[in-house]
Order: C-alpha cells, then structure tokens, then sequence
C-alpha cells in the first residue's frame, strides 16, 4: 500500500467514521428526484395520468462508495368516489449502502393518497396522502479501520470503540400534500409538502447507555412546472427543498424536453428527448439527460463535487440511472381526463 493510498484510505475511513452516525440518521436522495415521487412524498401516489406507474432507479456515488438502488409501483386503486375524484395506492422498496463497512439501509413503505379534482374544468388537483414503512439497517464493523489501529504504516490491533452491530429495525410515518393545476394547454404545475419520519423512531450504533438517538424528521417542499414555448419545446423548471436535523438540502434546475418525430395529438406520449442543468447547494453541479416514448422514460445522472469533499474522493461525483413506465389508458384518453400536472 502506498503512502498516497494510506493518507487517501486514513482520510476516507475519518470521514466515514464522523458521518457514521450521522449516515444512520439520514434518508436517502437522488439527483433525479422527481424519478422518486414516493420519496419525496406520499401525496404523489397515484398523480399521473395512466392506470399504473413503475419506476426503478440505480444511483453509485464516488466509484462505489455510497450505492443506492430504489423502486416503485402505484395506480388508482378505487376511481371516481365522487366524480372523477380517486384513491391510490403504492409500495416503495430502497436499499442504501455505504463505506467499507456496508452499512446498509433497506426500507419498505407502503403509501395511500386522495386526489381531489377542484371546479368544473377538472384542470385543479388537492391530493394529500399518508405513508408507513418499516426500516432496518445493519452494519460489517469488521471490516471499518479506526486511527487508533493505524501504526508503522498499517492497520493493526483492536479499537477501543463500542459499537452495535445488530440491525436496527424500527417503523416510521410519512405525510403529505399536493397541488396541481393546468393553467393552460402550455403551462401547469405542481406543489407539494411533505413532513417524513413524523413519529421520530429510535436508532443507534453505539452500545452507550441511553444513546439512542431519533431520525430527525426530514421536511421537503417541492415544486415543479411544465412550460411549452412551442409546439415541441418545453422548459420543466423543479426546485427541492429538504430540512433534515442540522441539514439542509435545495436543489434546483431546469429540463430541456424537445418532442422528436410526428407531432402528436397527445403531448404525454410523444417520442421526446431532454437535457437538464441541476446545482445542490454547497455540494454539487448535476447534468441529466434522456428519452421518453409513449409512457416510458430513460434518465441517466452524473454529479460532480463541487464541496470540500472533492479531496478525499478526488472529484469522482454520482452516476444514476432511472427508468419509468407509466400505463398508457385509452379510456381517460377518450373522456379527455388529463391530470393537472404529472411533473413529480
């Protein structure tokens, strides 16, 4: 081992040790957020147009240190409860795992939401939705170094730090609102609000007396539109913003979609492709682009570091990738029933 690779492995293995903590008391983000509209709040169950949406994506941040694959499924599950009014359904399934030590994060939730159709136009939505999910984490400490293991140029010996290394299991509960509306053939939008971790459940790895520590509620807020400046392009400005403990997270950017081919009688299932330009505050710029065809999307991710943890992973940032199916409905199509805006 060199002594490049010693410094470069003591720094990294610092930093995962300080962050463990913290990495145990903290949900999971993309770049891509709007390929994860469960996540980001369970009022958006169910809002799209299409008798059921799946969606998968695979996320690998600083070559394989942090790896995070996620997926989803959700539909209308009982329609027109009054008038074109409906209840959702889905289920959320992610897996995280991080540092040499695999800690490993797998949650599964389970979400229901209301979409209430505003006037007599139907160009309004109100959706709030409620979510439950069960966690469990687990940690490899035989395979993490500490510094007082590092002597004459290696790792030896035995730490003196009190670690759990049993799963930590523990439910939680999610909530949220949503807004929707279509202003106009060329231009709607989407809002919502969402408060995660609500009954603030116990977690720990240290073996301390009465250290267990709560996951701190997360609170997200996001936005979104969808703007036509012409028959083909259309401009999708989206901002996230998320509060977590002491951390805070905003992302905000914009997505050049441009329909290729014929020009269609129903914009949702266009042959399109896109580009879009993304910045997380005080950690990274983001670059996503793809394709979409009838119902189906292909995204792909990369952000590059721009905070101070661009030293210890010499600048290597994320790559994602997420795919997207969403039902095409023939009869919404022939009752000309189009959701506000699908946008997350």
């Amino acid at each position: 081992m060199t002594k490049k690779n010693i410094i470069k492995r003591v720094s990294l293995t610092a930093v995962l040790a300080i962050s463990a903590s913290c990495a145990f008391a903290q949900d999971v983000h993309f770049t891509q957020f709007n390929a994860t509209p469960l996540i980001l709040n369970p009022a958006f169950t169910g809002g799209f147009d299409g008798p059921v949406r799946a969606a998968a994506i695979y996320r690998n941040q600083w070559k394989g240190i942090y790896r995070t694959i996620a997926a989803s499924v959700d539909a209308p599950i009982v329609r027109d409860i009054s008038g074109d009014d409906y209840l959702a359904g889905g289920i959320q399934l992610y897996n995280d795992v991080a540092g040499d030590g695999n800690l490993s994060n797998f949650s599964g939730l389970l979400s229901v939401a209301y979409h209430k159709f505003l006037g007599m136009d139907g160009n309004k939505s109100l959706s709030v939705g409620l979510q439950g999910g069960y966690t469990s984490k687990t940690i490899d400490l035989s395979q993490l170094y500490y510094g007082a293991q590092f002597k004459d140029g290696g790792f030896s010996g035995a730490t003196g730090t009190q670690l759990n290394s049993s799963p930590v299991r523990y439910f939680t509960v999610n909530a949220g609102i949503g807004y929707s509306q279509r202003v106009s053939d060329n231009f709607s939008f989407s809002l919502g609000v969402a408060g995660n971790n609500l009954n603030q459940p116990k977690e720990t790895i240290n073996k301390k007396a009465n250290s267990d520590v709560g996951l701190g509620m997360r609170l997200a807020a996001q936005a979104g539109a969808i703007l036509y400046t012409g028959e083909r392009l259309s401009l999708r400005p989206a901002v996230l913003y998320q509060s977590q403990t002491a951390t805070t997270e905003i992302i905000a950017g914009n997505e050049f979609n441009y329909i290729v081919g014929a020009d269609p009688e129903v914009r949702s299932l266009a042959t399109s492709i896109f580009v879009g330009g993304w910045y997380r505050n005080n950690d990274a710029i983001m670059i996503s682009a793809g394709v979409e065809h009838r119902g189906v999307r292909l995204g792909v991710a990369y952000d590059y570091t721009t905070s101070d943890y661009k030293v210890v992973n010499s600048g290597a940032g994320g790559v994602e990738i997420s795919l997207r199916f969403i039902g095409l409905n023939p009869i919404n199509a022939a009752r000309n029933l189009v959701y506000p805006c699908s946008r997350f």
